[in-house]
């Protein structure tokens, strides 16, 4: 049985961001740009606020997630520095970045660490969601827990990255194994794309195939 994405904690996000703010450095970051979680060897914390942004694997690139709204990087980072995941926009987007020594005075001045610890929580149940998609299923069922994710992005963002791009960067299942499968879903009327593979609309998935 699959499980249900977590909720994310909208009002925790936005008393950190509200708090953080005044304290952060605007950046401007260009598509396809990486960014560290040090600057000038100091831990950093980053409030996302507009464009788009993903969270990559560090060892092997494995795209994990991509968020469109606003959000709070680091705080794992900040208590416990292993820097398994690295940050990447996708598109021009606009980020804030706080050296996370300021951030952790102000979460004790406030009281905001149980916000931070409803971010953390979030992210921490994020993980076994994706893991629950993707770890021990078979193909088939990869495929289509994607692209039923995959619909509900912002039809703009679907027209820019084709089943296959968007399967690939989230698994490591191979080039001939997704595109068997979407090909095979579409002679089935289950799903449409237009050319270049851009997903447009989905019937109901079979369960098996």
């Amino acid at each position: 049985m699959q499980i249900s994405p977590p909720v994310r904690p909208e009002q925790s996000i936005q008393r950190l961001i509200q708090v953080l703010e005044p304290i952060a450095e605007k950046l401007k970051v260009v598509p396809r740009r990486r960014i560290m979680w040090k600057y000038k060897n100091k831990p950093q914390l980053y409030l996302f606020l507009q464009g788009e942004l993903s969270i990559l694997r560090s060892s092997d690139g494995l795209l994990i997630v991509t968020v469109y709204e606003p959000h709070l990087f680091g705080i794992a980072e900040m208590i416990q520095p292993v820097h398994g995941h690295l940050l990447r926009a996708e598109a021009e987007s606009t980020i804030l970045r706080v050296d996370a020594d300021k951030a952790r005075e102000l979460f004790h001045q406030q009281g905001l660490w149980e916000d931070a610890a409803a971010v953390l929580s979030y992210h921490t149940g994020y993980l076994f969601y994706r893991d629950d998609l993707v770890v021990q299923q078979r193909t088939y069922s990869v495929i289509r827990n994607h692209l039923e994710e995959m619909i509900l992005l912002p039809e703009e963002t679907r027209k820019r990255m084709s089943i296959l791009d968007y399967i690939q960067d989230r698994t490591h299942l191979s080039r001939s194994s997704v595109l068997n499968v979407i090909s095979a879903l579409k002679k089935g009327g289950y799903i449409d794309f237009e050319r270049g593979g851009y997903l447009t609309t989905i019937n109901k998935l079979p369960e098996r195939f």
